[in-house]
């Protein structure tokens, strides 16, 4: 059942939509000679030919690419929570890139404290993941990302497993002087 609060409201939201806007409505103020001689500012639809310098001729532009002078890189060290950020130069190399990322490491006091932050002690990574290292003299530019991570040179694990393999074969050499029929047969047992 309809209140009169609502009949009214709905007589006076009728009355504001009829009174639109002359001017967005398209309709003009009935002549005036003001509006008739209002001008529009001048517009450049090509923006690019009206920002020439002196002595330029669009016919003469050649279009070049942009070089990118500097770069921002996302490194995560190992065992650090989150990444270091570095700005570097695209033309740098991987080495670079590592010194530089230890070098804000330190400069930002993270933790944990690096017990060396010697660039060469470090192999870089595309990820944490990725087991192959990135070579050193290869450039910024060429990696194709922006996300790295770093992490501590692992130690040659083949010298271990070789000295190992000898340290076993000198502990069987003098551990019994019996045939090596009897040791098969000892395992049969």
């Amino acid at each position: 059942m309809p209140s009169p609060n609502s009949s009214r409201n709905g007589i006076l939201f009728s009355a504001r939509v009829s009174e639109r806007s002359m001017s967005f409505n398209g309709r003009t103020t009935g002549g005036s000679p003001a509006a008739e001689n209002l001008r529009r500012p001048k517009t450049v639809p090509d923006l690019k030919s009206a920002m020439l310098f002196p002595g330029e001729s669009p016919a003469n532009e050649e279009v070049k690419p942009k070089k990118l002078t500097k770069v921002l890189l996302n490194v995560t060290i190992q065992g650090s929570v989150g990444t270091v950020q570095v700005i570097i130069s695209p033309e740098f190399t991987v080495k670079d890139l590592i010194s530089a990322a230890l070098k804000q490491y330190v400069k930002e006091g993270r933790r944990p404290v690096l017990s060396s932050a010697i660039a060469d002690d470090f192999d870089l990574h595309y990820s944490q993941f990725s087991l192959e290292s990135l070579d050193r003299e290869e450039k910024i530019a060429e990696l194709g990302s922006r996300n790295f991570f770093l992490c501590k040179k692992r130690k040659e694990v083949a010298e271990t497993a070789s000295s190992c393999a000898k340290q076993a074969d000198q502990a069987t050499k003098l551990a019994s002087p019996c045939p090596p029929w009897l040791k098969f047969i000892s395992f049969l047992f």
